[in-house]
């Protein structure tokens, strides 16, 4: 029973960090209705750049900090630079655009960081064992770090006249121009918030899989997974099918298919709710008159 519960709290733990990429995926994703596969560069590039401020002697938080700014800024600067030119175009070309992003930003990576890899710092760090043994320091403190951004990005999108308006230039550009809101600003601002929360999974999920410029390729399969479970175009939901992925992965590797082969399970998964509920759990099922 011990290594169950150990399994279930591991799987809370990692989930959040599914969480958090799902949540930021479902963000580009409201915006412009396309999945974006170089989420996980971002993080990456990212978590290496806070990598390179804890070398240069900052502390971990100031460099954690600073990290997500920069990276909003970087998502800013995407929509902008990238995005923005090509958002009448066909789907196809979204398509080329998002592949050779995952292409420049993770080969860039690793020529400015090289690709051996590196160990990455945790700010959290105990002198016994944590509830009995069933969870490290940084565990707990990664699940701590993911509920507290989680909650941060549902209050902003929930109470305030920004979010609002983001929500509404995501759901009904048309109509949210009518009110005078600067749509383009609000999809650029998504991409922005999309970027730092997965600077932030980056950050968390560094310590335990070791920072290399393919880090997060795994994770962000997971994520997608837990977004179709939830529903790909909502964040509640988003944000629930990632940590029920990350307790179904745990379970999987440890007493149905083994460490090695715990991808399968997310592609299982994927692969599952495609053929029986395409919408997901949470989903809204689309359908249009002809």
């Amino acid at each position: 029973m011990d290594g169950f519960a150990h399994q279930i709290i591991a799987g809370i733990a990692t989930g959040g960090i599914y969480a958090s990429v799902a949540l930021a995926l479902v963000m580009i994703y409201q915006a412009t209705h396309h999945v974006n596969f170089a989420q996980g560069e971002m993080a990456t590039l990212s978590t290496f750049i806070a990598w390179s401020m804890v070398e240069a002697g900052f502390p971990y938080w100031v460099a954690f900090a600073a990290t997500v700014m920069l990276s909003f800024l970087i998502g800013v600067l995407v929509e902008r630079l990238l995005m923005r030119p090509v958002q009448n175009a066909p789907v196809l070309t979204h398509v080329g655009v998002f592949i050779g992003l995952l292409l420049i930003v993770g080969n860039m990576t690793g020529w400015i960081f090289g690709y051996t890899t590196k160990v990455y710092p945790s700010p959290f760090t105990s002198s016994g064992p944590l509830m009995g043994g069933l969870i490290s320091a940084h565990e707990l403190g990664s699940t701590a770090v993911t509920l507290v951004v989680l909650t941060l990005v549902f209050l902003f999108f929930r109470y305030t006249s920004l979010g609002l308006a983001m929500r509404a230039a995501a759901y009904n550009p048309r109509s949210a121009r009518l009110v005078g809101i600067r749509v383009g600003w609000m999809l650029a601002l998504g991409w922005g918030l999309a970027a730092a929360i997965g600077a932030v999974a980056g950050m968390m999920v560094a310590p335990v899989v070791f920072l290399d410029p393919s880090m997060m390729t795994g994770i962000l399969l997971y994520a997608f997974a837990g977004a179709l479970i939830g529903g790909i175009d909502n964040p509640l939901g988003a944000v629930i099918g990632g940590f029920a992925v990350g307790v179904l992965e745990n379970l999987a590797g440890a007493y149905v298919v083994g460490t090695e082969l715990k991808l399968t399970v997310a592609l299982a998964i994927i692969i599952g709710v495609l053929v029986v509920r395409p919408s997901g759990l949470l989903g809204r099922v689309v359908t249009s008159r002809v």
